[in-house]
């Protein structure tokens, strides 16, 4: 495998497993080579990223790297978040982020045992829209990464606080937090489109 073929893999392993990141020695084992040699092709591979000026990075967290956009482009991102055309929310989106609103911080896998389906791309998507972002790593194996809500996310709702939001039933089950908060971004964001037209 040449360089270039390594580096295209490498770069291809980091965009599927998103947030998670890949540790060296992971990489070395879904590549089947050593790990000074994934070390040495993703360390030439960061530098490639830098020397190039390209909008995403290789950046190492707790101890794995991932693949991310570059801070100095912020401004861009928040304003296509806010743009009229991607600030709807779909289905999956709204009950995800319903779920991290009323149980942050909360991993990904809490959020699919909730919903009972897979949720990551509802939370790449809100993550996108600056609705939620990564608050810390849960304890345990593999230190999966805790979600909770933005600032933006308060903002985009008209809500003072996380106390603004509508309180659940005393009586509650899992399954309820999904109907009683889908209701209630419902309405903001029925509210929200009333404001455009």
């Amino acid at each position: 495998m040449t360089i270039n073929e390594l580096h295209a893999v490498i770069e291809g392993l980091l965009f599927v497993v998103g947030d998670e990141g890949l540790t060296i020695k992971q990489l070395s084992e879904v590549v089947e080579l050593e790990e000074i040699t994934i070390n040495e092709a993703l360390h030439s591979l960061i530098l490639t990223y830098e020397e190039s000026n390209r909008g995403l990075q290789i950046v190492e967290m707790a101890g794995a790297f991932r693949l991310t956009t570059r801070a100095d482009h912020a401004p861009y991102f928040k304003k296509l978040a806010t743009s009229p055309i991607h600030s709807s929310l779909s289905q999956a989106a709204l009950e995800t982020l319903a779920i991290v609103a009323y149980k942050q911080p909360i991993t990904r896998m809490e959020v699919e045992d909730i919903r009972g389906v897979k949720s990551e791309k509802s939370i790449q998507s809100l993550s996108s829209k600056l609705l939620i972002k990564e608050v810390g790593r849960a304890q345990g194996t593999g230190r999966p990464i805790l979600y909770g809500t933005t600032p933006f996310f308060l903002d985009h709702f008209g809500l003072r606080s996380l106390k603004d939001l509508p309180p659940l039933p005393d009586e509650v089950d899992e399954n309820s937090i999904e109907d009683e908060a889908d209701l209630f971004f419902k309405q903001f964001e029925e509210t929200i489109e009333a404001e455009r037209e």
